[in-house]
């Protein structure tokens, strides 16, 4: 169904007609540090820039070197994470909190904006995060610039109890506000269930490196069989053998077009 964004330069930029989105995230390093495989993300960026993607999820000092890069290869769309939190080993008591601005998205010409919505945390850690998700909403308005928002629960094993409960998260990323849902894959029949209550995009996260390729390519065309308008999807590929991950991309490519239905 049609929306408020159907026409907006930034949201096709981040999810395109033709296909889903492909987004090779490589922001890691803001809450995580040195992660295996992405000591150089902007040599990572410059790998896939090459490849068969749509665009990258970074960070503001990504954004930054990255600029003539990214200038040269400008059908790729930019998704800004601009909160963090620590530490995700203890989110009882870690504390999140906002690392870019709107305006800082602005001025840095990126497409979207993003930000995670931790559910295992305090109640008062969970008010201010609502403030801030709120605030930011409201000032990426101003800017027409697409929120993004992740229901997660941090350091905590996925069962059948969590992706019901990321499900529950992902309702109040929606009444906060939020444009696009960015949700580990709960499974196709989940997945349809979400995009059909929710009707707005629906973004799959690809999570940490597990299981082999074929694995991860099925899950991938599941999700978007089942109506995700993209895959988030770094760890589980950059983590791999080059020449596995760049087949992978080409395999994940075709599946974004071949079985994607746009549906906002």
């Amino acid at each position: 169904m049609a929306n408020r964004y159907s026409t907006n330069y930034r949201m096709n930029r981040v999810l395109r007609d033709d296909r889903a989105a492909l987004v090779v995230p490589i922001d890691h390093g803001l809450v995580w540090g040195r992660v295996e495989a992405l000591e150089a993300p902007v040599q990572v960026m410059r790998r896939y820039i090459l490849e068969d993607i749509t665009g990258f999820m970074v960070s503001t000092g990504i954004v930054k070197q990255s600029e003539v890069d990214l200038a040269k290869a400008s059908h790729l769309a930019r998704v800004l994470a601009i909160d963090a939190f620590w530490p995700t080993s203890a989110p009882e008591t870690g504390t999140g909190c906002l690392a870019a601005s709107v305006e800082d998205a602005a001025r840095l010409g990126v497409d979207c904006v993003k930000l995670l919505l931790p559910w295992n945390i305090n109640d008062e850690e969970k008010i201010l995060y609502c403030q801030r998700i709120g605030t930011v909403v409201s000032e990426a308005s101003k800017w027409n610039i697409p929120v993004m928002l992740e229901p997660v629960f941090l350091n905590t094993p996925r069962s059948p109890e969590i992706i019901e409960a990321e499900m529950e998260v992902a309702r109040v990323c929606y009444d906060l506000g939020g444009d696009i849902i960015k949700i580990t894959f709960p499974g196709p029949d989940a997945t349809a269930k979400l995009c059909d209550e929710l009707d707005i995009p629906i973004v799959v996260a690809g999570g940490p490196l597990s299981g082999d390729a074929a694995s991860t390519v099925r899950a991938i065309k599941d999700a978007i069989e089942a109506g995700a308008q993209g895959v988030v999807v770094g760890r589980k590929i950059w983590q791999r053998p080059r020449e596995e991950a760049s087949d992978m991309i080409g395999e994940i490519a075709e599946i974004t077009r071949k079985h994607f239905t746009r549906r906002w």
